[in-house]
């Protein structure tokens, strides 16, 4: 999505946050460009609280939403310099970012920290993700002792640090329409993906072969990355929860599991899914896969508004606690293995997880309601 897309929606979440804090400064900054070796960066990706403020894709940029009667949007960017744009593209600069991006003011970025210092004083209250990155933590104090300095003269520093993740963590947690309509559209070329994915495997082939067919369908719809580094495991590979080297070679009789999405405007998707490289099962493996099937049809079912966080996991564990009974793979009874957790020797995670702009997304996973 380009910066100036659905700019009321930036400007009515950044309301939402200034609203949340009655008073006082926040502060945002989207994440740092990030060498892979020498002179060659990894492919940029913004920070995804900046971004779901702001909409703005470009490094070097830091927002400050000033809060109270008359609150305010500052973005702080690189002005443009037609040298550089002529390497690296495009920038909106200050004075283009104020006019189309929706902020009531914009600065280059050389200007945050004596801005920050004049900001800062006589607020009640800083927020920003505090002990995220260190330098950021150092920046901060040094602004704080610079308002501090002037005290003699009236002025006053905040008070108060607060983490301005656990007001946005709540605002992400529940997406909004124009979200989940990205996210629908992520999925979808998820999907296709794993099809165009499944269609290729056969005996013989590798699996870095079958990652290549579904990083194609992925940028070939759009999507800018994969959500993740996907995993393409063949046979016991599947038994390592994060493998990735993704360079086996696909054998009759394997199963072969895919855990794959893609970042579509910054909102991931992801899908895992197993099949028989072969095209059929073997008898154990269709019974372990109906156990599964059967525990995932449990988990959704319990995804109702109102329902707990750990409802779903509920379900799911118990119906493949039963299974591995039947199985033989566990002893005792359902409820020993319950208690017990002898059913982690084969399922030690959770069953499932936030999604949205971080495939991990943000906000707290309540076991009440």
């Amino acid at each position: 999505m380009k910066p100036n897309d659905h700019l009321s929606v930036y400007a009515g979440r950044r309301q939402r946050l200034t609203a949340l804090m009655g008073e006082g400064v926040a502060l945002i900054a989207t994440a740092p460009e990030r060498l892979r070796n020498r002179d060659s960066h990894y492919p940029y990706r913004f920070d995804s609280y900046f971004y779901y403020l702001t909409g703005f894709i470009e490094p070097e940029a830091v927002l400050v939403l000033v809060a109270g009667k008359a609150p305010k949007a500052l973005l702080f960017c690189r002005n443009r310099d037609p040298e550089r744009e002529t390497w690296d593209g495009f920038r909106y600069g200050p004075e283009l970012a104020r006019e189309r991006l929706g902020f009531d003011e914009a600065q280059p970025i050389g200007e945050l920290d004596p801005a920050m210092a004049k900001l800062l004083e006589d607020q009640p209250a800083l927020y920003y993700p505090v002990g995220a990155e260190a330098d950021w933590d150092a920046r901060v104090m040094r602004w704080l002792n610079m308002v501090r300095g002037r005290s003699r003269a009236g002025v006053a520093a905040p008070e108060r640090l607060q983490d301005v993740r656990s007001l946005l963590d709540e605002m992400r947690l529940v997406k909004d329409e124009h979200e989940l309509a990205t996210m629908r559209r992520a999925s979808r070329i998820a999907a296709a993906a794993h099809r165009r994915a499944m269609q290729a495997a056969r005996p013989g082939r590798l699996e870095y072969e079958i990652e290549a067919e579904l990083l194609h369908e992925f940028r070939r719809n759009g999507a800018q990355f994969p959500a993740y580094s996907p995993i393409v495991a063949a046979g016991a590979n599947a038994c390592v929860l994060h493998y990735i080297a993704n360079d086996a070679r696909l054998r009759e009789g394997d199963l072969l599991l895919i855990d794959a999405g893609c970042e579509l405007d910054g909102y991931a998707s992801d899908i895992t899914r197993t099949f028989p490289v072969s095209g059929r099962f073997s008898g154990a493996q269709r019974d372990v896969y109906q156990l599964v099937l059967a525990a995932q049809r449990a988990a959704i079912e319990k995804v109702r508004a109102g329902n707990a966080w750990n409802q779903p996991h509920d379900a799911a564990v118990r119906v493949l606690a039963q299974g591995m009974l039947d199985l033989r793979l566990v002893g005792g009874t359902l409820d020993e293995v319950l208690e017990k957790e002898t059913y982690k020797r084969f399922y030690m995670h959770r069953t499932g997880h936030w999604l949205g702009l971080d495939v991990h997304d943000a906000g707290e996973y309540k076991r009440q309601g």
